[in-house]
């Protein structure tokens, strides 16, 4: 017997596989004065800087280590490391300032719930008149899935080298092989004698999820209704009449322009 949800009916339940979000967070860091490392070519050019400004930030990778908490079971312990390319605006005299590219990190811990379980996962892929693939032993521990959005360049600033004592160099013989192949030449990770340092702003959601069967209501197959649009030869501009001008391209998005909505909203 069908129930009735809004304009559908629950005609059915099946059981579903799929990951589900067990806890999540959402933070806004503010990382201050993070050490930039940039290539060798690039600290030439930052001994003879006058000025330094970040141009923009953009995350390359981030390393998610997950472990459990002793004693406290289903609760783990998530260890991220976000690495970030730099772009910076380097001035070293009157003209236009050169692009110096560089690296940062930002090392991050938080804490969340994950549930228990340590079930092993056997999977195959099914192949006709061939013998089905064996996909390798996994387990359905918990997984971390972080997103964020684009770091905000705030600020950056450039040190003389005995101005600042940094306690914290980081070995560049140990970044990932892939966050290197980003840069064009080194990265120059010992005492220099101008270093570089920015303060950017990121916002992030970090999610728990671990693989379940979940009971679901079912009111129908999702069935495509629209026809795809095409152009055609003889008339190609059939497609290109069926988009609607993009105002929001040429003005600001204004909330009262709305072709859709009759309810006058009265912005001022």
């Amino acid at each position: 017997m069908s129930r009735e949800l809004g304009n559908n009916s629950i005609k059915d339940t099946v059981c579903i596989h799929t990951d589900k979000v067990y806890d999540a967070c959402k933070d806004k860091d503010c990382i201050v004065d993070a050490r930039v490392f940039v290539t060798r070519c690039g600290q030439e050019i930052i001994d003879r800087a006058i000025k330094v400004k970040v141009r923009k930030a953009e995350i390359i990778w981030i390393y998610a280590d997950v472990e459990d908490v002793p004693f406290n079971r289903g609760f783990y312990t998530i260890d991220l490391k976000y690495f970030f390319k730099i772009y910076l605006d380097v001035f070293t005299g009157v003209g236009r300032p050169v692009c110096v590219e560089g690296l940062c990190t930002f090392d991050k811990k938080v804490i969340l719930f994950g549930s228990e379980g340590k079930a092993q996962i056997f999977t195959s892929k099914f192949r006709p008149s061939q013998q089905d693939v064996a996909f390798p032993v996994r387990n359905n521990l918990p997984v971390c899935v972080v997103e964020v959005v684009e770091p905000i360049a705030l600020a950056a600033k450039l040190v003389e080298r005995h101005h600042h004592h940094c306690c914290c160099e980081m070995d560049v013989s140990s970044i990932p092989t892939e966050i290197c192949g980003c840069f064009n030449d080194d990265l120059v990770g010992s005492e220099e004698d101008k270093n570089v340092f920015v303060t950017l702003g990121i916002f992030s959601i970090i999610k728990l999820e671990r693989t379940v069967q979940l009971l679901i209501p079912v009111c129908d197959f999702c069935i495509p209704e629209k026809e795809c649009l095409s152009a055609t030869e003889d008339n190609p501009c059939e497609l290109f009449d069926s988009i609607k001008f993009p105002l929001d391209e040429f003005f600001p998005p204004n909330p009262c322009r709305n072709e859709n909505s009759n309810t006058g909203c009265g912005c001022k």
